[in-house]
């Protein structure tokens, strides 16, 4: 196999797991941010705030979406191989 096949497979879902990894950790933070008034005794965020905190299960999705790329790109490869 070659370093430029390796590298082409590599990156076929990389992107969009970094990508999908970033994503979730703003919404994890997000998450923190608006219940952390609950615990202090504070005024809750607007609603706004929750919705941002959706981005940690869009995250999710997008990674898993680059890892079934990723597994497609793999399977591609090894059917060519043969």
């Amino acid at each position: 196999m070659s370093t430029e096949t390796q590298s082409t497979q590599a990156e076929a879902g990389d992107r969009l797991v970094r990508v999908g990894a970033v994503v979730f950790f703003v919404g994890a933070l997000a998450t923190l941010v608006t219940v952390a008034p609950l615990f202090l005794g504070t005024e809750p965020f607007p609603s706004v705030a929750y919705a941002v905190c959706m981005l940690m299960g869009a995250g999710f999705m997008i990674a898993a979406a680059g890892v079934l790329r990723s597994i497609a790109a793999q399977r591609r490869q090894a059917r060519s191989a043969q």
